[in-house]
């Protein structure tokens, strides 16, 4: 039987083929961008283990709210924060999880995946990746700060982003250039924070087999 590929080899790859084929200037203020994201301190003052997740209620990809009470209610949830549908990085993470939803199901968890694009574009995400996991839209960024994790982009990589057709602001219907670190939390059915993966390197996230390994070491529910 053929092992999966982890994730963290499929992004190591991606990114070993972009540093390939982009300028190297491009490359290099990308570098520092996230090198100084990360001095910023955001991943050790957004939300740890042990640390009350906010009360969420979000539309997903048709606009129906999502409550994270409710949700809880049904056992532990994953929620992972991600920038939207045009960051290949994000893609790969999400097909991911969609490979791993059955062993999630089998341990009564249940996965949500938050960006902040408006709904129509959730929509589109989730059906380019075949998703069968609600995909939320966080358009107003009240779950990304009440995480912890929301940041302003810098004036070159708005400038990049728009230079290569990524308009934030009206992918996100929100008029601003911001974005979630992304990040992946456990939160239990107390709606205590059980697992906090925030990394400021937008190429690497939490690898599933290790937030299943979280889930399981909570113990029978």
């Amino acid at each position: 039987m053929q092992i999966p590929e982890s994730l963290a080899s499929q992004l190591a790859t991606y990114k070993a083929g972009f540093i390939g084929r982009a300028p190297a200037a491009r490359v290099a203020m990308m570098e520092a961008a996230t090198a100084h994201l990360k001095s910023t301190g955001i991943e050790s003052t957004a939300l740890q283990k042990g640390d009350s997740a906010p009360i969420l209620s979000l539309p997903d990809a048709k606009g129906e709210r999502v409550s994270l009470t409710q949700l809880l209610e049904q056992g532990p949830v994953v929620a992972i924060f991600y920038r939207g549908g045009w960051c290949p990085y994000c893609n790969l993470e999400l097909r991911a999880w969609q490979a791993q939803l059955a062993e999630l199901s089998s341990l009564g968890a249940t996965l949500v995946a938050i960006s902040p694009q408006t709904p129509d574009n959730s929509l589109s995400t989730a059906e380019k990746n075949d998703l069968a996991f609600p995909v939320l839209s966080d358009s107003d960024m009240l779950a990304a700060h009440g995480f912890g994790i929301a940041f302003t982009l810098p004036p070159e990589l708005v400038e990049l982003y728009r230079s290569v057709g990524n308009n934030l602001p009206e992918l996100n219907g929100n008029g601003k250039w911001v974005l979630p670190v992304p990040a992946t939390f456990v939160i239990d059915q107390s709606g205590v924070i059980q697992f906090s993966h925030v990394e400021t390197d937008y190429r690497e996230r939490a690898e599933p087999v290790d937030v299943l390994a979280a889930i399981r070491a909570m113990g029978p529910r």
